[in-house]
């Protein structure tokens, strides 16, 4: 029986010790190195060549999604297993559009973790049981679109939690998020990215996180009432150069997340809005990244709201409602 060599990356050492024991019950796969940061697997990976890399997440030096998208370069013939305690399916998606085969939620580990590679080593995906609610699509980084998202938010709740996980996911990768927001909502988002984990303050001495006030980004935009789009263009997009150059992912990408197309809404200047909308799908041709725009539901209530919502559904790849 040939042996199946596999590299283990995890900043844990007991984490490293535990897929060791496990591997007892196969002794064909035997474990030929081991590496506690990002930047050592990716030299592991491609001095040995291994056939299997259980691969962790979070990282030190450079995280994995990071490392697994050098690796799949310098040794495309390995398969990638991720092994992380991270189970947002934004992340996961990220994670298995590096082209991995699998990815184990770290709780699952001892009923999941022979399976993935199992299924790996079959060039056959795998994802643990407990994100079997999420659908994953299949697709290589390169093939991964350009998205440009609207939310209908009923309450503050809901607008708080879905920017912090559209903004954390980018953290995570080590990407980069511009946000334009109220104060109010600027000063809840950083408290929700802390209770996370993220460290804000470092992001943004960085550069990677970029909090803006919306009305003042529009205040610069807007002349004599109409939207000066050559301005908006100039303006977001030496932004988004700045975030990209901060970003520290091998690929970087920049999340924007912005309610300033609602606070012109509010205003009456729903023309305004659809040409902002209209605006950050040529960002897109140009840079890449990530949009998501934000209105409260309670604007658009009445008859006469209907052709706004109908023209502003049409800017986006797609349209959440909560």
């Amino acid at each position: 029986m040939s042996s199946i060599r596999v590299l283990l990356a995890d900043d844990f050492k007991d984490w490293r010790r535990h897929v060791r024991s496990l591997f007892k019950t196969r002794p064909e796969w035997q474990v030929v190195a081991e590496a506690a940061d990002g930047l050592e697997a990716i030299q592991k990976a491609e001095e040995l060549k291994p056939d299997l890399i259980v691969l962790d997440i979070g990282l030190p030096k450079l995280n994995g999604i990071d490392a697994a998208r050098r690796i799949r370069k310098l040794s495309p013939s390995s398969k990638i297993v991720f092994l992380s305690q991270d189970n947002d399916p934004e992340v996961v998606q990220a994670a298995l559009g590096t082209g991995a085969q699998g990815y184990v939620y770290k709780t699952d580990v001892r009923s999941d973790l022979l399976p993935a590679i199992k299924a790996a080593l079959r060039d056959r995906q795998f994802v643990s049981r407990s994100l079997k609610g999420h659908e994953f699509a299949e697709t290589s980084e390169e093939e991964v679109p350009h998205r440009h998202e609207v939310l209908f938010y009923s309450d503050d709740t809901v607008f708080l939690d879905t920017f912090a996980r559209f903004i954390a996911v980018a953290l995570k990768a080590g990407d980069a998020a511009i946000v334009l927001a109220t104060k109010s909502h600027r000063d809840s988002l950083l408290l929700r990215l802390k209770a996370e984990g993220m460290d804000t303050d470092g992001a943004v001495q960085q550069g990677t996180y970029v909090p803006l006030d919306a009305a003042d980004v529009l205040s610069n935009v807007m002349v004599d009432g109409l939207l000066d789009p050559v301005r908006y263009f100039g303006g977001l997009g030496g932004l988004i150069e700045s975030a990209v150059k901060a970003a520290r992912s091998e690929q970087p990408r920049v999340v924007v997340c912005g309610e300033g197309v609602a606070l012109l809404h509010a205003a009456g200047a729903a023309d305004a809005a659809i040409r902002i909308e209209q605006v950050c799908n040529d960002l897109s041709k140009t840079y890449e990244i990530d949009v998501l725009c934000a209105y409260p539901l309670n604007g658009f209530h009445g008859e006469e709201n209907e052709h706004d919502f109908q023209s502003i559904c049409a800017e986006h790849s797609a349209v959440h409602s909560q």
